[in-house]
C-alpha cells in the first residue's frame, strides 16, 4: 500500500513555482483555472468555483499519482522519487544559474547547459499535455507504457535546441513580468495558429519545423528563447518546413517518427 510520499506529483515543481512569487515574503500565486469546476451547493444550487484563486505552489499543477505506475496489485512511486529527483535536482541550480547569467562576469557552466536542456526537454513532456503527446509518439493508450517512453524520450528537445541560437530576455525594467502555465516549456510558429493541424488537441508545433521558437521563463524577470539558426539565417521562409538536420535526440526504439518528421509540415 502507497503512503503518501511521492503520490502528490506536481508536473510543474514547486521549486521552480516559488520562483515566481514576490520578494515580499508572498506565499501565494495567483491560479487562474481555465475550466473551474462546478458544484451543488447545501441548497442543491448549482455553482461554479472561481476561475481566479489565491493558492500556494502546493495546490498548484498537481495530480494525484500522475507519474505512479502499476502492473497488477503492484504499485510503484519510482518515476516521481528517483527520476524526477534527479531531473529537478540537478535542474534548479542550473535554471537559477541562467537567471542570473550576464556576459561580463560569467563564463559558460557545463554542467549548468546539460542540466538545463535535460530538465525543460523532461518538463516539456512531463505535464498532462506533454505526457499525451508522448502516448500518441507512442501509440499507445497505457499509461505505464507512455511514462516508461518519457524516460527514454527524455533528452528529445536537446540536439536542437543546442544547435539553436540563444537568446536572454531581461524584464527588470518594465512593470510587466513573466509568468508561468500549466505547460512553461512553450513553443510558437507564426504559421500553426489555434484551429492548425499543428496544434489540434494536445499538440504544439514541433520544435524541428524552421520557424518554431522555444520560450521558458526563468524568473519573473529572465526568459530563454531558443531560435533555430536557419530562421535567424532567413525569417521570410516559410515557418512550417522542417529546419536542417531535424532529427531529435533519443528516438531511437520508441516511435518511427513524429508527426510531419522527414516530410514538408502542412498547414
Amino acid at each position: 500500500m502507497l503512503t503518501n510520499d511521492y503520490t502528490d506529483n506536481h508536473y510543474v515543481p514547486r521549486w521552480y513555482q516559488r520562483r515566481f512569487l514576490p520578494a515580499t515574503g508572498e506565499s501565494k500565486l495567483f491560479y487562474l483555472d481555465l475550466f473551474p469546476e462546478s458544484f451543488r451547493d447545501a441548497k442543491g444550487v448549482l455553482r461554479h468555483h472561481k476561475a481566479l484563486r489565491r493558492w500556494g505552489p502546493k495546490s498548484c499543477f498537481q495530480e494525484d499519482d500522475l507519474y505512479t505506475t502499476q502492473f497488477g496489485n503492484w504499485r510503484s512511486k519510482d518515476i516521481e522519487k528517483l527520476f524526477f529527483g534527479r531531473v529537478d535536482n540537478d535542474g534548479a541550480p542550473a535554471v537559477d544559474w541562467f537567471s542570473q547569467f550576464n556576459h561580463r562576469n560569467f563564463a559558460v557552466s557545463d554542467d549548468a547547459f546539460h542540466n538545463l536542456l535535460n530538465y525543460m526537454s523532461v518538463q516539456k513532456l512531463r505535464t498532462p499535455k506533454g505526457l499525451k503527446f508522448v502516448a500518441n509518439l507512442a501509440k499507445t493508450s497505457d499509461k505505464n507504457i507512455a511514462l516508461i517512453a518519457m524516460q527514454q524520450l527524455q533528452n528529445l528537445h536537446c540536439s536542437i535546441w543546442t544547435e539553436a541560437i540563444w537568446a536572454l530576455l531581461d524584464a527588470s525594467h518594465t512593470s510587466t513580468k513573466f509568468i508561468i502555465s500549466d505547460h512553461p516549456v512553450t513553443v510558437y510558429n507564426r504559421e500553426c495558429f489555434p484551429e492548425s493541424n499543428f496544434c489540434k488537441g494536445d499538440l504544439d508545433p514541433p520544435i524541428w519545423l524552421v520557424g518554431t521558437h522555444t520560450f521558458f521563463p526563468l524568473s519573473p524577470i529572465r526568459l530563454i528563447v531558443f531560435t533555430n539558426l536557419a530562421w535567424v539565417r532567413n525569417p521570410y521562409q516559410r515557418a512550417t518546413i522542417n529546419r536542417p538536420n531535424p532529427n531529435p535526440g533519443s528516438v531511437s526504439g520508441v516511435f518511427a517518427g513524429p508527426p510531419g518528421f522527414g516530410r514538408a509540415g502542412v498547414d
